[in-house]
Protein backbone atom coordinates (compact mmCIF):
# COMPACT_ATOMS: atom_id res chain seq x y z
CA UNK A 1 0.00 0.00 0.00
CA UNK A 2 1.43 3.35 -1.00
CA UNK A 3 1.74 5.96 1.79
CA UNK A 4 0.34 9.51 1.30
CA UNK A 5 3.88 10.96 1.44
CA UNK A 6 5.03 8.83 -1.51
CA UNK A 7 2.06 9.97 -3.61
CA UNK A 8 3.07 13.65 -3.10
CA UNK A 9 4.82 15.28 -6.08
CA UNK A 10 8.43 16.46 -5.73
CA UNK A 11 7.62 20.16 -5.42
CA UNK A 12 5.12 19.43 -2.64
CA UNK A 13 7.72 17.45 -0.69
CA UNK A 14 10.19 20.32 -1.01
CA UNK A 15 7.59 22.85 0.11
CA UNK A 16 6.67 20.67 3.07
CA UNK A 17 10.34 20.43 4.09
CA UNK A 18 10.76 24.22 3.92
CA UNK A 19 7.64 24.76 6.04
CA UNK A 20 8.92 22.29 8.65
CA UNK A 21 12.33 24.02 8.80
CA UNK A 22 10.72 27.46 9.20
CA UNK A 23 8.42 26.12 11.90
CA UNK A 24 11.42 24.74 13.81
CA UNK A 25 13.29 28.02 13.44
CA UNK A 26 10.35 30.09 14.66
CA UNK A 27 9.85 27.68 17.55
CA UNK A 28 13.50 28.03 18.52
CA UNK A 29 13.28 31.81 18.40
CA UNK A 30 10.11 31.78 20.51
CA UNK A 31 11.70 29.54 23.13
CA UNK A 32 14.93 31.51 23.23
CA UNK A 33 13.18 34.76 24.13
CA UNK A 34 11.00 33.24 26.87
CA UNK A 35 12.43 33.89 30.35
CA UNK A 36 13.83 30.85 32.12
CA UNK A 37 14.30 28.77 28.94
CA UNK A 38 17.62 28.23 27.21
CA UNK A 39 18.18 28.58 23.52
CA UNK A 40 16.69 25.56 21.76
CA UNK A 41 19.86 25.08 19.68
CA UNK A 42 22.34 25.71 22.49
CA UNK A 43 23.85 28.81 20.88
CA UNK A 44 27.22 29.92 22.26
CA UNK A 45 29.05 33.21 21.69
CA UNK A 46 32.79 33.29 21.02
CA UNK A 47 34.83 36.48 20.68
CA UNK A 48 37.54 35.84 18.08
CA UNK A 49 38.29 39.48 17.37
CA UNK A 50 41.86 40.47 16.65
CA UNK A 51 43.84 42.98 18.75
CA UNK A 52 43.06 46.68 18.36
CA UNK A 53 45.64 48.56 16.29
CA UNK A 54 46.76 52.10 17.07
CA UNK A 55 46.25 54.14 13.90
CA UNK A 56 47.20 57.65 15.05
CA UNK A 57 47.84 59.91 18.03
CA UNK A 58 46.62 63.50 18.23
CA UNK A 59 47.60 66.17 20.70
CA UNK A 60 44.63 67.77 22.44
CA UNK A 61 44.77 71.46 23.32
CA UNK A 62 41.18 71.86 24.42
CA UNK A 63 39.86 72.06 27.95
CA UNK A 64 36.76 69.95 28.52
CA UNK A 65 34.95 72.17 30.98
CA UNK A 66 31.47 70.63 31.20
CA UNK A 67 29.56 67.49 30.28
CA UNK A 68 25.82 67.19 29.76
CA UNK A 69 23.92 63.94 30.26
CA UNK A 70 20.85 63.53 28.05
CA UNK A 71 18.11 60.97 27.50
CA UNK A 72 15.62 60.79 24.65
CA UNK A 73 12.81 58.39 23.73
CA UNK A 74 12.83 57.67 19.99
CA UNK A 75 9.64 56.40 18.35
CA UNK A 76 10.55 55.44 14.78
CA UNK A 77 7.92 53.99 12.43
CA UNK A 78 8.40 52.86 8.83
CA UNK A 79 5.38 52.09 6.66
CA UNK A 80 4.99 50.66 3.17
CA UNK A 81 2.45 51.87 0.66
CA UNK A 82 -0.45 49.56 -0.16
CA UNK A 83 0.60 47.00 2.48
CA UNK A 84 -0.74 46.75 6.04
CA UNK A 85 1.72 47.03 8.93
CA UNK A 86 1.14 43.38 9.81
CA UNK A 87 2.68 42.40 6.45
CA UNK A 88 5.38 45.01 5.92
CA UNK A 89 6.40 47.74 8.35
CA UNK A 90 8.37 48.38 11.50
CA UNK A 91 8.00 50.49 14.62
CA UNK A 92 10.72 50.75 17.27
CA UNK A 93 10.53 52.44 20.65
CA UNK A 94 14.08 53.18 21.81
CA UNK A 95 15.53 54.93 24.86
CA UNK A 96 18.79 56.64 23.98
CA UNK A 97 21.11 57.99 26.69
CA UNK A 98 24.29 59.86 25.93
CA UNK A 99 26.64 62.70 26.76
CA UNK A 100 27.88 65.87 25.10
CA UNK A 101 31.06 67.67 26.15
CA UNK A 102 31.52 71.43 26.04
CA UNK A 103 35.10 72.63 25.65
CA UNK A 104 37.28 75.69 25.14
CA UNK A 105 40.02 75.38 22.55
CA UNK A 106 43.12 76.81 24.22
CA UNK A 107 45.27 75.93 21.24
CA UNK A 108 43.90 78.89 19.27
CA UNK A 109 45.32 81.51 21.64
CA UNK A 110 47.63 84.02 19.96
CA UNK A 111 50.16 86.51 21.29
CA UNK A 112 47.59 89.28 21.54
CA UNK A 113 45.13 87.08 23.43
CA UNK A 114 47.24 87.00 26.61
CA UNK A 115 48.29 90.31 28.21
CA UNK A 116 50.51 90.43 31.31
CA UNK A 117 51.66 93.63 33.07
CA UNK A 118 55.31 94.35 33.87
CA UNK A 119 54.93 93.41 37.53
CA UNK A 120 53.36 90.08 36.57
CA UNK A 121 50.49 90.68 38.96
CA UNK A 122 47.73 91.32 36.42
CA UNK A 123 46.72 89.13 33.46
CA UNK A 124 44.06 89.54 30.79
CA UNK A 125 43.05 86.58 28.62
CA UNK A 126 40.75 86.50 25.62
CA UNK A 127 39.52 83.01 24.75
CA UNK A 128 37.34 81.63 21.97
CA UNK A 129 33.76 80.80 22.91
CA UNK A 130 33.08 77.31 24.20
CA UNK A 131 31.95 74.75 21.66
CA UNK A 132 30.07 71.47 21.81
CA UNK A 133 31.70 68.15 21.11
CA UNK A 134 30.20 65.24 19.22
CA UNK A 135 27.31 63.51 21.03
CA UNK A 136 28.28 60.08 22.33
CA UNK A 137 25.61 57.41 22.83
CA UNK A 138 26.07 55.24 25.92
CA UNK A 139 25.28 51.61 24.98
CA UNK A 140 25.08 50.60 28.64
CA UNK A 141 22.16 52.98 29.27
CA UNK A 142 20.46 52.78 25.86
CA UNK A 143 17.98 50.05 24.98
CA UNK A 144 15.01 49.15 22.83
CA UNK A 145 11.71 49.17 24.71
CA UNK A 146 9.66 47.46 22.00
CA UNK A 147 9.90 46.37 18.37
CA UNK A 148 6.98 45.74 16.07
CA UNK A 149 7.68 44.16 12.69
CA UNK A 150 5.55 42.89 9.86
CA UNK A 151 5.69 39.31 8.65
CA UNK A 152 8.02 40.09 5.73
CA UNK A 153 10.39 42.02 8.00
CA UNK A 154 10.52 39.11 10.44
CA UNK A 155 11.37 36.70 7.62
CA UNK A 156 14.02 39.11 6.35
CA UNK A 157 15.66 39.25 9.77
CA UNK A 158 16.10 35.46 9.72
CA UNK A 159 18.30 35.64 6.63
CA UNK A 160 19.95 39.00 7.27
CA UNK A 161 23.59 39.40 8.33
CA UNK A 162 22.52 42.07 10.82
CA UNK A 163 19.07 41.15 12.20
CA UNK A 164 17.13 43.66 14.27
CA UNK A 165 19.52 46.45 13.36
CA UNK A 166 19.15 49.50 15.59
CA UNK A 167 21.37 51.82 13.58
CA UNK A 168 18.47 54.00 12.44
CA UNK A 169 17.12 54.68 15.94
CA UNK A 170 20.63 55.13 17.33
CA UNK A 171 21.46 57.79 14.74
CA UNK A 172 18.16 59.50 15.43
CA UNK A 173 18.85 59.44 19.17
CA UNK A 174 22.28 61.02 18.64
CA UNK A 175 20.71 63.73 16.48
CA UNK A 176 18.10 64.57 19.13
CA UNK A 177 20.74 64.60 21.89
CA UNK A 178 22.89 66.99 19.85
CA UNK A 179 19.92 69.29 19.28
CA UNK A 180 19.07 69.28 22.99
CA UNK A 181 22.67 70.18 23.85
CA UNK A 182 22.49 73.22 21.58
CA UNK A 183 19.36 74.42 23.37
CA UNK A 184 20.93 73.92 26.80
CA UNK A 185 23.26 76.20 28.76
CA UNK A 186 26.14 73.76 28.45
CA UNK A 187 28.53 76.16 26.69
CA UNK A 188 27.77 78.89 29.23
CA UNK A 189 28.63 76.51 32.05
CA UNK A 190 31.83 75.50 30.22
CA UNK A 191 33.00 79.12 29.94
CA UNK A 192 32.26 79.73 33.61
CA UNK A 193 34.21 76.63 34.63
CA UNK A 194 37.13 77.57 32.38
CA UNK A 195 37.26 81.03 33.91
CA UNK A 196 37.34 79.55 37.40
CA UNK A 197 40.11 77.13 36.43
CA UNK A 198 42.32 79.85 34.91
CA UNK A 199 41.76 82.27 37.78
CA UNK A 200 42.76 79.63 40.31
CA UNK A 201 45.81 78.62 38.27
CA UNK A 202 47.13 82.14 37.72
CA UNK A 203 46.49 83.24 41.30
CA UNK A 204 48.51 80.26 42.50
CA UNK A 205 51.36 81.66 40.37
CA UNK A 206 51.21 85.05 42.09
CA UNK A 207 48.75 87.00 39.94
CA UNK A 208 46.36 89.10 41.97
CA UNK A 209 44.10 90.25 39.14
CA UNK A 210 42.86 87.96 36.38
CA UNK A 211 40.40 89.01 33.68
CA UNK A 212 39.02 86.38 31.28
CA UNK A 213 36.87 87.35 28.30
CA UNK A 214 35.39 85.29 25.45
CA UNK A 215 34.95 86.16 21.81
CA UNK A 216 35.39 84.69 18.34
Amino acid sequence: MTTPLRRMPGWAKALTAVVVVLAVLFAGIRLSVLPGLKDLFGTETHDRSGPALLESIQDISRYDAATGNFQVVVDLEKDTRFLPDAIRGTRTLYVGAGTVDAYVDLGKLGKDDVQVDEDRTSATLRLPHARLGTPALDPERSYAVSKERGLLDRLGDLFSDNPNSEQAVQKLAVRHIGAAAKESELTTRAESNTTGMLEGLLRSLGFTKVDVAYGD
